[in-house]
């Protein structure tokens, strides 16, 4: 398969021998981002009529757990991508379709809203606290968001909230990563393969156009239970105990059981400092 030989280069010539060293220092594999989207893998599952590679869940599984054997963090940010992707293209894509499907937009999951145990971790399934209030054609989104893949790196996070028209079901938004006040903390903040860049991203509050809604208002949980859920549950099946099992929190609450997110985490700490992102650079 043709995608499997521009993964092998990928991976044989960038992926591995950048692998250990950013491990150790938990350096984002920013080379290995960038070489995977050149060689059409990032946009693996777009329909080939946008421009991507066409292909599905089984071959994306592929990828994500062929590159786990090589670099867990890599892989991480592969799943969360391919992820966020599918609840993209279940919507008939958005704004960001033609940028992943040219390789040049790295897109993650941003749905976790607490730790076990945590403050918020009562909420009923399929709710969430993140807060959206719309003002004409901009909306305001108030959260924050806990085991982000790709915090402060990616180009864009799927991120779920209460509907605009009130406080039940949830809504899903396409976040571009340059919008104002969409921060992440000094340093690290979450649980995933070194170098995976997993953290907290908090929105306090961040402005976005509208028409960054993905599907309808209300409508997010049926999203992300036909798009994310099954698509979860396949990586997990096929990575089995891959050290990127470590990560699998990074990528969607309870990864499989429960991926809407509920809970909240609590305030800022006293001494936390914050950063806003970088958008990634892929071209």
């Amino acid at each position: 398969m043709p995608y499997l030989s521009s993964l092998s280069v990928v991976l044989a010539e960038v992926v591995a021998p950048d692998a250990e060293p950013a491990a150790r220092e938990g350096r984002f594999p920013r080379g290995a981002v960038a070489a995977l989207g050149r060689a059409g893998l990032l946009g693996l599952t777009v329909p080939r009529e946008f421009g991507g590679g066409g292909l599905g869940p089984v071959e994306a599984v592929d990828v994500v757990a062929r590159t786990a054997r090589v670099c867990p963090a890599t892989a991480a940010v592969l799943a969360s991508h391919f992820a966020a992707v599918a609840a993209i293209e279940s919507c008939g894509g958005s704004w960001v379709r033609g940028e992943v499907a040219a390789g040049r937009h790295l897109t993650s999951l941003a749905l976790n809203e607490c730790g076990p145990g945590e403050w918020g971790a009562g909420i009923p399934y399929g709710r969430s606290c993140s807060v959206a209030t719309c003002f004409a054609d901009v909306v305001a989104l108030r959260g924050r968001k806990r085991q982000v893949v790709a915090a402060g790196e990616a180009d864009s996070y799927l991120w779920s909230s209460r509907p605009l028209a009130g406080p039940d079901g949830l809504t899903l938004w396409v976040v571009p990563a340059q919008a104002q006040d969409l921060l992440v903390p000094a340093g690290p903040g979450g649980v995933g393969p070194s170098g995976s860049g997993t953290s907290t991203l908090c929105a306090d509050p961040v402005l976005v156009p509208a028409d960054v809604m993905l599907g309808r208002d209300g409508g997010g949980l049926d999203i992300l239970l036909r798009a994310v859920r099954p698509w979860l549950l396949e990586l997990r099946s096929a990575i089995g105990d891959d050290p990127l099992v470590i990560g699998v929190h990074a990528l969607g609450p309870g990864f499989g059981d429960d991926v809407v997110g509920t809970g909240a985490d609590r305030d800022n700490p006293v001494g936390q400092s914050w950063s806003a992102p970088a958008a990634s650079r892929l071209r």
